[in-house]
């Protein structure tokens, strides 16, 4: 049993908690703050890692904005991801996701609760009637992830996939800053054969203000972002093999 089934199994009465009340909750979400759903969604997510034995630990928190809002791009590596980085994220959050993986029971609500969007990855244009409403969500403040690989291979092994060109219209039409993000080992929590404990890595790098890439076509800010993200994926790797075993 890997460690998905494994969590779901262990965790079955957590989850029947938190779907009842979540659902309850989003019945009437006037009745609950931005700050409150997500903060209900990441104790979620707090309970079920204590329980397995997952833990994530993030740099760089120091290099998010203060102020207003950004877009978070972040290679992609399994369902873990999301949780990863919102369990490390202080500020509420949201994401977009792939419509077809949005329907299943603790996603939908996980979505919900974070106010997230779902896409079709096979219908550019809706993909952009979604992106013009995030854009406008972004400019007021609001903070997303996107992950402009599309999907995820299973037993990642910290592989970075070339990044679709079209994610970054997200960016340019918001005019706000890309927040680069290296996830390391999220693949072993839910998508490996690995079993057990796990950590997880999240590295929040610095921002890329909008008059650094405005100017830039979208295959070029994908390739500067990809880029980034692997350098700093092989700096990690590079330093943890060059500790010595215990």
């Amino acid at each position: 049993m890997n460690n998905f089934y494994h969590t779901i199994l262990i965790n079955l009465h957590r989850i029947i908690y938190y779907v009842v009340k979540a659902r309850i909750w989003l019945r009437h979400p006037e009745k609950h703050t931005e700050e409150e759903r997500y903060a209900l969604a990441n104790e979620m997510v707090y309970k079920m890692n204590k329980s397995a034995g997952y833990n994530t630990i993030a740099y760089g928190i120091e290099n998010l904005p203060k102020e207003g809002g950004y877009i978070l791009y972040p290679n992609h590596q399994g369902k873990y991801d999301v949780l990863g980085i919102s369990s490390t994220h202080e500020k509420p959050l949201s994401f977009i996701m792939d419509e077809k993986r949005a329907h299943l029971v603790l996603v939908n609500e996980f979505l919900r609760l974070l106010n997230g969007k779902t896409i079709y990855l096979d219908d550019p244009r809706s993909t952009i009637k979604v992106f013009q409403q995030v854009a406008e969500e972004v400019k007021s403040g609001r903070k997303y992830i996107l992950f402009p690989e599309g999907g995820y291979k299973e037993d990642n092994r910290n592989i970075v996939e070339p990044f679709k060109a079209g994610s970054f219209k997200l960016a340019q039409m918001s005019g706000c800053p890309i927040v680069p993000v290296a996830l390391i080992d999220s693949y072993k929590v839910y998508n490996s054969p690995h079993r057990g404990p796990v950590t997880t890595y999240v590295y929040y790098m610095e921002p890329i203000p909008y008059e650094e890439f405005k100017d830039l076509k979208t295959k070029e800010i994908a390739a500067m972002v990809e880029e980034r993200i692997k350098n700093k994926i092989s700096e990690h790797l590079t330093d943890k093999s060059s500790q010595p075993s215990e």
